[in-house]
């Protein structure tokens, strides 16, 4: 009855299929994933345990050294005298090893991927390039002066040493007895560093003598700043500083506050300083209410000319008593005269470009603060190329100060 019931409730058309016996497995699937899963980590856990390597995991990077090999004695193919030579430094040989710090060697760089090699020769180099507790600067800081260099617990900042001051190392080329008889204009593009693109606009768009500030934020503006020298660009680079809105408007970490101990704003300001290197002077950054309060600007305007730097006023606010601090240390200052781009628009800009021309031509000195907006740069890119034929010389803003300084 009830195989016939079955086939009673069967739909019409279709034929029934006996059920299969179903197999059913001691565990279930989740399980069987947890036991494989366990496994994989006890494995692991054996590896990490008992593996003694402490480098385990890091990339891995197998270099030649070697000394560069003189000549053997009988090279047929030495010129005249070679072969004597190398006999001659072998047997020196022994007496060089004591100063083996300073010897020269050949590193083999071999590609993971290509298998390409390349020699590159290093050493310790002259002791006199090295800083004073003896590490050797960065060897992708190309044109640093080390003995410009001084170690604090945030990594190294300026500072005078043999008579030198980075306001003059790293000043930009000028020119500057032409610049003494003629109107100059100086053009300082600021706020770079966070973005690379607009950055790298800046750098390779504008003249070598338009100068160019950076802020100490984003992921390296070290090395952008770098690239900025290597194009003959002469940088600043932009402190921070409290603004009258502050905190609505933070200019970042590390900011210089009103509020803090002289010692607290230091202690900030050499946070910046380490940021990058190679810069000829400070310049604020936002700051209106800092650079208009003389108990804390006197501090970082004092601390500026005893590390030999400059000081440039962005004009951010009229009430700015950095002018009148500088002169008092006898330090470079320079402030803008407007920010050409306040009114991003290329016919604004083309009218704060005239103005410009019309002040330098008066006055002797113009300077013209700018952000790196893409319609600045073009503007001032076209602009920049028709001094020449109006009488006006673009130089870097050390130039400038320097010019207003001997009036």
């Amino acid at each position: 009855m009830a195989e016939a019931a079955d086939e009673l409730s069967t739909p019409l058309g279709q034929n029934t299929v006996g059920k299969t016996r179903r197999v059913r497995l001691p565990f279930t699937a989740m399980q069987a994933l947890a036991v494989l899963l366990g496994l994989a980590l006890v494995g692991f856990a054996g590896v990490a345990l008992f593996n003694d390597n402490p480098l385990g995991g890091e990339p891995i990077a197998r270099i030649t050294l070697r000394n560069p090999s003189p000549p053997a004695a009988d090279d047929k193919h030495a010129p005249a005298g070679q072969a004597e030579s190398a006999v001659k430094s072998a047997a020196k040989a022994p007496a060089a090893a004591g100063d083996a710090k300073n010897d020269a060697k050949t590193v083999t760089i071999i590609d993971g991927s290509s298998g390409k090699r390349q020699d590159m020769v290093i050493g310790a180099g002259d002791p006199a390039e090295k800083t004073a507790d003896g590490e050797a600067p960065p060897l992708a800081m190309t044109g640093i002066d080390p003995r410009l260099l001084e170690k604090s617990r945030y990594g190294m900042i300026p500072v005078v040493a043999d008579g030198l001051k980075p306001f003059t190392v790293y000043a930009g080329e000028a020119d500057r007895a032409k610049a003494a008889r003629m109107p100059v204009v100086a053009i300082v593009v600021a706020g770079l560093g966070v973005g690379a693109a607009k950055t790298t606009d800046a750098i390779m768009k504008l003249p070598p003598a338009v100068t160019l500030a950076f802020t100490p934020y984003g992921a390296d503006p070290g090395k952008l700043a770098e690239r900025a020298r290597t194009q003959r660009h002469e940088i600043l680079l932009q402190i921070p500083m409290e603004p009258f809105d502050y905190p609505d408007n933070d200019p970042g970490p590390q900011t210089l506050l009103t509020t803090l101990s002289s010692e607290q704003n230091l202690d900030r300001l050499y946070w910046h300083l380490s940021r990058l290197q190679g810069y000829a002077g400070i310049a604020n950054f936002m700051g209106a209410r800092f650079v208009a309060t003389d108990p804390v600007m006197q501090p970082i305007v004092r601390e500026a000319a005893k590390r030999g730097l400059s000081f440039f006023d962005d004009s951010s606010t009229p009430r700015s008593v950095a002018q009148s601090l500088s002169a008092g240390q006898s330090l470079p200052f320079a402030k803008a005269d407007f920010a050409i781009d306040a009114v991003p628009t290329s016919a604004e800009i083309d009218r704060a470009l005239v103005k410009l021309e019309t002040i330098a031509k008066e006055r002797g000195t113009a300077v013209g603060v700018a952000s790196a907006l893409p319609v600045s740069i073009e503007r001032l890119g076209a602009w920049l190329k028709t001094l020449d034929s109006k009488g006006i010389m673009l130089v870097p803003l050390t130039t400038a100060m320097l010019k207003s300084k001997s009036g």
